[in-house]
């Protein structure tokens, strides 16, 4: 019984491995140079990082004695 489930058990592990590799080649055709042409083309350097406009404002509020929340 153990060699069954040993049997199945790496059937399953096979079958996995097979579906993983299919996905990955699935999605390197999708998206087949279209995230990096978008870095080359500078798409994103327009984007803000509020996270560090939002923490030199706490800084400010902090020395200026003023709350942060």
């Amino acid at each position: 019984m153990a060699e069954s489930a040993k049997k199945v058990a790496q059937q399953t592990e096979d079958q996995l491995e097979k579906a993983a590799e299919n996905v990955r080649e699935k999605f390197d055709r999708l998206a087949k140079g279209k995230f990096s042409d978008k870095i080359k083309e500078g798409r994103f350097a327009d984007q803000v990082d509020h996270g560090i406009d939002r923490g030199r404002a706490d800084v400010k509020r902090r020395k200026q004695g003023g709350s942060t929340s």
